[in-house]
């Protein structure tokens, strides 16, 4: 099949196709005489599990990880119970992160509770005066 076709099929776009080829996570696929890319039913399965782990917000790192575990189909399955564990806790952190902006958020909410004047907004004055935070060191995700 052609690119459109897998990108179609995937339903993604052909950019999303030749980007994940590009980092890796797609194998190459072969060429017509014409030079045209040609795919395979392993390029549409191999390219819905990376979408899914996408769905699932994991980082290249953690699908080409699993990637390399599903290459491995004879090997048992405590890599991927590694890689899930890890990032299980990522999503914790940022569960703590985005609890953390909504009481911000909240707060700022309750300095407005009526239709003031735009200069007399509760909201923006406690835009301007509040100090921004420093961000935890994250791990890139």
């Amino acid at each position: 099949m052609k690119i459109g076709e897998l990108a179609q099929a995937a339903q993604c776009t052909v950019e999303t196709v030749r980007y994940y080829e590009k980092e890796g996570l797609l194998p190459a696929p072969g060429r017509t005489d014409g030079n045209f890319r040609v795919y395979g039913p392993e390029h549409r399965e191999r390219l819905r599990f990376v979408r899914n782990c996408r769905a699932l917000d994991m980082s290249h790192r953690e699908i080409r990880t699993l990637l390399g575990l599903t290459d491995q189909p004879s090997s048992d399955c405590g890599g991927v119970n590694t890689v899930f564990d890890q990032h299980i806790a990522h999503v914790d952190e940022r569960i703590q992160e985005l609890q953390h902006l909504k009481q911000q958020l909240v707060a700022l909410r309750q300095t407005c509770q009526s239709a003031n004047a735009v200069d007399a907004c509760g909201i923006l004055h406690g835009l301007a005066a509040m100090e921004t935070e420093s961000k935890a060191v994250r791990h890139p995700h």
